[in-house]
């Protein structure tokens, strides 16, 4: 039996994640839940796994939370806070942590885990893009398990062998990372300035959050995955491509240089990888229903547009200058992401706010979490300032 946390289980990842767990009652238990804003969600979860501990983000959302739950809970204790969720995440208890909160608010509870030796499901891409030497140094010091959950990385891993210490001697020249293109892959491109947000969050594939999904749109998803990409499995940035492939069938494939091409396929549900990576290396049931090749009936494979989506562009140049350039990118894509969805910005103006704090910012060396969290803040601000001049 495994005890496991779910950072983020009110959102799409967490709530796939739950889904499997309750498919193997014997396998797995609920350690802990968190949930940021959904305490309606989080009080129905606790009612059906019974978790020892709930986090929530503030002292007004626990006392929420204990009035929900009205003692249908009598055995969950109730936290809030960063240091809530470090708490669970690292708790001795725990045997693995499903890191699924959304942009860099999961980064401590991530770190936390990772320090504490556990087996972590990485879903929560940004902690890993904005403080990539950080986290990987921490990882080799705890000896803490690194699973990824993302379709994409989880593909890639299941091409390469394992263990897979160095690209180069496994025999790998390129690492195919697809995308469908998101909403707006064939959309006249004089068209997209008057996307709304919910056109953006309206994939034509996957179900996500709407941050998430709108990094889709403008395929910065695939640029954080590729950055996320070089940094998992020690690639450099010439071994890995972007390829758009709309049916999202194919998740990632991997290039040998005997000319073998390696491809991961099966349905786009979030609850292949999520199943993969808890029991690994053992195959479990997900729930998910098999390939049907013959139905689906063709594979569609092109080169990303460099114009439409210039954000793929941004994430090669954080990528290559490295230090804090890849933070700076994550933390302006955040604040001009979250300004489109609250109707502030226009979306073809999102990769104009994110290049405008990247020439401006002052790139330093990150030498540990605090100067992650210094250049996280600094881009943020830089992008709140280019809001102000754009708009």
């Amino acid at each position: 039996m495994q005890s496991v946390t779910v950072l983020g289980s009110t959102g799409s990842i967490g709530v796939s994640t739950l889904d499997v767990l309750a498919r193997h009652p014997q396998r797995y238990s609920v350690f802990a839940l968190t949930a940021r804003e959904r305490v309606t969600e989080l009080a129905q979860q606790c009612r059906r796994f019974a978790p020892r501990y709930a986090v929530v983000a503030d002292e007004k959302g626990a006392r929420a939370l204990r009035e929900q739950l009205a003692g249908e809970a009598p055995g969950t204790e109730i936290l809030w806070g960063v240091e809530g969720l470090c708490r669970v995440a690292s708790d001795p208890q725990v045997d693995a942590v499903m890191a699924a909160i959304v942009g860099a608010a999961g980064l401590r509870p991530t770190l936390a885990a990772v320090e504490a030796g556990k087996k972590v499901l990485l879903a929560n891409k940004e902690s890993l893009v904005m403080a990539g030497p950080v986290f990987m140094q921490a990882l080799e010091k705890s000896g803490a398990q690194l699973l990824p959950i993302d379709s994409e990385h989880n593909a890639i891993f299941q091409c390469l062998p394992q263990p897979c210490a160095d690209l180069d001697q496994a025999g790998v020249e390129k690492i195919l990372l697809t995308g469908s293109g998101g909403p707006f892959r064939t959309r006249p491109e004089n068209e997209l300035h008057r996307v709304t947000p919910d056109e953006a969050c309206a994939h034509p594939n996957w179900s996500m959050g709407r941050k998430i999904s709108v990094d889709s749109a403008t395929m910065m998803n695939k640029g954080l995955e590729f950055i996320e990409a070089c940094l998992l499995f020690g690639a450099r940035p010439d071994q890995v491509e972007v390829v758009v492939h709309p049916q999202s069938i194919v998740h990632s494939m991997v290039q040998y240089r005997d000319g073998s091409l390696l491809a991961q396929m099966g349905e786009p549900d979030m609850r292949t990888p999520i199943a993969h990576a808890l029991a690994f290396p053992e195959r479990i049931g997900s729930g998910v229903a098999a390939l049907d090749l013959i139905a689906r009936g063709r594979l569609d494979f092109e080169a990303p547009d460099a114009r439409r989506f210039p954000c793929l562009r941004l994430a090669r140049e954080a990528m290559d200058a490295g230090g804090s350039a890849p933070t700076v990118l994550n933390a302006a894509n955040e604040v001009a992401v979250e300004a489109f969805l609250q109707g502030g910005l226009a979306f073809t103006s999102i990769p104009a706010v994110i290049e405008r704090v990247m020439k401006s910012a002052e790139p330093v060396e990150l030498t540990g979490l605090d100067a992650v969290e210094t250049a996280d803040r600094s881009a943020r601000a830089l992008a709140q300032r280019a809001l102000e001049e754009l708009s």
